[in-house]
């Protein structure tokens, strides 16, 4: 039976649709709420999409898919914090479907010895009894094994024994596969094998910026000296390292710390609290407050802490730091709450570096990835569908069309539409359409010309899906200009505008549907979803903005980033390897290259990831 059937309780299509490309941990979860099983992968909706395939499942893949009734995602930064958030999890919950090690053995090392003009490299564990340095802990025997075979490919450093090594009179098939230089039989000077241990070392201490720059040094020299297979050579080095280099925020800081991340929207709140203990992550909890007054984010926070930390002290495993996401006027308040109740004196930060900047990301991630799954339920699509159908009348919506227009001053004007059905967004159908032949900033013609675009074929000879109901999102201008392009075109679908209200804060926009204002009192489910579309409308027309403007000036888009001069821009270029390289670089491995600072590099990436 395929495992699509197997789990019959588990929407695992509704799952999906929610689920991050982004690596991460996933634990399966039992209807009593145990775990059944725990995770990781490099993409986390490739990884779960494989266990609800309609074949090639095993026996026992079938029976622990069957029985899911729930799956927790925590999204990491790199596929390594997966790895070792992973191990911290399996060995805290004892899941029935994981291998589980006994743990009284000693952590292993990467050893490098110190005997031969020629050292080898090895993994170790137990006491450092042989002559050399050892690099680690690692996590497991497996994670050495990898990092061993990364260095093999990348530095070309020996492996094999020293009785091997000794005996050998032509070129094992390492040197044939490219995974040594042979230095048994003469192949690679010392001097050369000296340089790539010295750079295997410099790897291993973590200092891989470091490494990068000089590498990028040599090969400069390699290529002005006409070398051009020395530097394609070190090219390749530098495209290995730029794959690898990682910053493992799971487990490189000491202390008990409980990390808040905080998200908003469509009207709904998300907090994300990460367990730190020991310096390890032990996972995380998510939570949905409802809020029945508008109020600052601050204030929401302030409220969830007093709940959380105050009201429910008796059930929290309390932590030395609480870290938060902004700052609270009233910390010292909840402070003295917490120690009043607990006894345990408690500080709260929000201005925080290094790896506690690190864990905040991670739980900032984690609470958006936990809000858009919660947004696409397909329980709370299905409420919110019904009181949008109540609220206008209309007797069935199950497909939603929503426009949103772009630019800057009149320029690179961009128009959006995007799709809702009764799965939720419906990202394949999603299209931008290029507004030209309109004056600069006359947003009625640009919205005329979009529907005109959109809707042209299927008015002239039915092609394409008819939606049930449209949105504009603009106020009554916008919706008689949009309700004029419908008509005329013959096809009497509903439109619906939707105009920012006077303190333009989400839950306060003005509907407007067949020439009147619409009262959303007691719909508050229909409300969510108008803003959850025009919310996604809006993020798509403005990417497609920028996207277009940046490619209207033929610039690169690096040049428009304050701070960032000709030197800078080479460097980030050279680090990364082109402008593809730098797009996909982190916070944490944009602050590597030489020049970038912490904030500089957050700038950067903010502007590039549209924030």
């Amino acid at each position: 039976m395929a495992g699509s059937e197997q789990s019959s309780n588990f929407d695992h299509k509704a799952f999906l649709e929610t689920v991050s490309h982004r690596p991460g941990v996933y634990e399966m979860l039992d209807h009593n709420g145990k775990t059944l099983y725990i995770g990781k992968a490099k993409n986390l909706k490739n990884r779960l999409a494989s266990y609800f395939r309609a074949s090639g499942l095993s026996t026992k893949t079938l029976a622990l898919v069957g029985k899911i009734a729930d799956i927790q995602l925590t999204v990491t930064h790199s596929e390594t914090e997966a790895l070792l958030l992973e191990q911290n999890l399996i060995k805290d919950r004892k899941p029935p479907y994981n291998i589980l090690l006994r743990d009284d053995k000693s952590y292993p090392f990467i050893y490098i010895s110190a005997d031969s003009d020629f050292p080898r490299m090895d993994s170790c564990r137990g006491r450092k009894r042989l002559k050399g340095q050892f690099f680690g802990p690692y996590p497991s025997s497996h994670a050495v094994r990898e990092s061993l075979q990364l260095l093999q490919k990348i530095f070309k450093i020996r492996q094999c024994t020293d009785t091997y090594f000794r005996n050998r009179t032509r070129p094992c098939l390492q040197y044939q596969i490219n995974r040594c230089k042979a230095p048994c039989v003469g192949l690679v000077s010392e001097d050369e094998y000296q340089q790539d241990l010295n750079d295997t070392r410099q790897f291993l201490e973590g200092k891989s910026q470091q490494l990068i720059r000089s590498l990028i040094e040599r090969m400069e020299v390699a290529a002005e000296a006409l070398d051009f297979e020395q530097a394609a050579a070190i090219r390749d080095q530098i495209n290995h390292l730029r794959a690898v280099q990682e910053q493992q925020s799971v487990t490189k800081a000491a202390g008990d710390v409980d990390v808040i991340g905080f998200t908003q929207m469509a009207g709904n709140t998300c907090f994300d609290v990460l367990f730190v203990r020991l310096g390890r992550v032990l996972g995380h909890k998510y939570y949905f407050p409802q809020f029945k007054l508008e109020a600052e984010p601050g204030d929401y926070l302030a409220d969830f802490m007093a709940q959380f930390y105050v009201r429910l002290v008796n059930s929290r495993d309390l932590p030395n730091e609480i870290i938060v996401p902004f700052e609270l006027t009233d910390s010292t308040t909840i402070e003295d709450a917490i120690h009043a109740v607990s006894g345990k004196k408690i500080h709260i930060k929000h201005n925080i570096r290094g790896e506690r900047q690190d864990w905040l990301r991670l739980a900032n991630k984690n609470a958006q990835q936990n809000l858009d799954s919660h947004l696409a339920s397909k329980s709370h699509l299905f409420q919110r569908y019904a009181q949008l159908q109540s609220l206008l009348s209309i007797e069935s919506i199950g497909r939603m069309e929503c426009f949103d227009i772009s630019h800057t001053m009149g320029e690179a004007t961009v128009a959006s539409c995007v799709v809702f059905d009764a799965q939720g967004p419906a990202n394949s159908e999603y299209r931008r359409y290029n507004i030209t032949g309109i004056e600069p900033g006359d947003d009625y013609a640009a919205m005329a010309v979009a529907l005109d675009k959109r809707y042209r074929k299927l008015a002239d000879a039915g092609e394409g899906a008819r939606p049930d109901l449209i949105i504009i999102d603009g106020g009554k201008g916008q919706l008689g200009k949009a309700t004029q392009v419908i008509n005329e075109l013959g096809l009497g679908i509903p439109l619906l505008g939707v105009a920012k209200g006077v303190t333009r804060k989400p839950g306060l926009e003005t509907l407007i549907y067949e020439d009147h204002e619409l009262d959303p009192s007691g719909a508050e489910a229909a409300l969510l979803l108008i803003q959850q579309i025009r919310d996604e409308a809006h993020r798509f027309a403005i990417t497609g903005h920028r996207q277009r403007r940046e490619k209207a000036r033929k610039r690169s888009v690096l040049e428009d980033i304050p701070g960032i001069g000709s030197k800078r821009r080479s460097a980030l270029l050279k680090f990364f390897g082109g402008r593809a390289g730098v797009g996909g670089a982190s916070v944490d491995e944009l602050k590597k290259v030489q020049g970038i600072s912490l904030a500089l590099a957050q700038q950067i990436y903010d502007h590039l990831h549209d924030a």
